[in-house]
């Protein structure tokens, strides 16, 4: 390809994406996905500081741990960040107060709806909301409710996922929402796929899988080793024995820890049947099986009984490279196929 070519491609990508980056104060318009363990200040300030969009997984965390770690990512980059917040997260308000106090610019409200309270009080703080909208409908009722972004999840996404895959989301919410940006997530390791999810009228993508082999990424090697060894098929979502017993789907690689998730159901359930366990209880139980996994599988390298959350992306992931090098080659890919 001709640097004429090429810069013809990158000029394409820019107007392409503009309004996301605008949005996100970035060179691309390109986000982090929030993983729990993962997305903490090392991996957050490289993405930011190579030209993305870094965003901070608080999970479980206290208002004090988040505290100390939006300062610490602050002190490694002075580029724009957001943090991710769980909307069932007892301590909500607090965190939310947490984010505003640090003049965090975005805030990503996950897992579940957020109340309008809560955007309302984040943008009345100065900051921006992001939320994800499942459907047609709830995006359109989030925009109402003062949301400033979506984003758009498909299946072939890592962690707790829905049911629809990307590319139906795409085509069922992206012609119908322009009031606000909208980036598509799930199953993205390429540019050529950010590029045409961009024609389709997104605003930006994100994308986490191909972020876990950064080597910035604190990920254990023997976890960034499962990834790279990976292929598609490999990343599966979690089985439900019995819909008396719920399960939320989550999509991870597939280990000897989901097959003794299997087992567990199965003898929990019959525990119950038999009357031994009330059936809160025996919900209980079976919900408690994952507490403390996927810190063993990130931080601990435990990848075989471990939770190794990953998208279907992971079987485009190689090898371990710098941040900066990720971004690049999505930038020129995305750049190439505008071209």
């Amino acid at each position: 390809m001709t640097d004429t070519m090429t810069h013809e491609g990158l000029q394409k990508l820019k107007v392409a994406w503009d309004r996301g980056c605008e949005f996100l104060g970035t060179e691309y318009a390109i986000l982090g996905g929030a993983m729990s363990w993962v997305s903490e200040r090392h991996l957050v300030a490289a993405i930011s500081n190579a030209g993305g969009f870094g965003v901070i997984a608080c999970g479980a965390m206290t208002p004090d741990l988040l505290d100390t770690e939006i300062k610490a990512t602050q002190a490694l980059t002075s580029k724009p960040f957001g943090v991710n917040l769980i909307t069932m997260h007892p301590e909500l308000d607090k965190l939310v107060d947490v984010c505003l106090e640090n003049n965090v610019g975005h805030v990503v409200l996950a897992g579940g709806l957020p109340a309008r309270d809560t955007i309302t009080k984040i943008k009345e703080g100065g900051a921006k909301t992001i939320c994800f909208a499942p459907i047609l409908a709830l995006a359109k009722k989030l925009i109402r409710s003062g949301a400033d972004a979506l984003v758009i999840e498909g299946m072939e996404a890592g962690g707790h996922i829905g049911p629809v895959s990307t590319s139906v989301l795409a085509q069922e919410i992206l012609p119908h929402i322009t009031d606000v940006p909208v980036f598509v997530a799930g199953g993205i390791a390429r540019g050529e796929a950010i590029a045409n999810y961009l024609r389709m009228g997104a605003s930006g993508v994100q994308l986490g899988t191909r972020f876990v082999c950064a080597t910035e990424c604190i990920a254990h090697a023997d976890f960034k080793k499962a990834f790279i060894r990976a292929s598609a098929r490999d990343a599966v979502t979690t089985v439900q024995v019995d819909p008396q017993f719920p399960v939320i789907p989550v999509r991870a690689l597939n280990n000897e820890g989901g097959r003794k998730f299997i087992e567990t159901q199965h003898e929990v359930i019959a525990k119950y049947k038999a009357g031994e366990l009330d059936l809160e209880s025996a919900q209980l139980e079976i919900e408690h099986f994952w507490a403390g996994a996927l810190r063993r599988a990130v931080i601990d390298g435990d990848v075989e009984y471990g939770s190794v959350m990953a998208g279907q992306s992971v079987g485009m992931v190689k090898k371990e490279q710098s941040t900066q090098d990720i971004l690049q080659e999505l930038v020129d890919e995305a750049a190439n196929s505008f071209a």
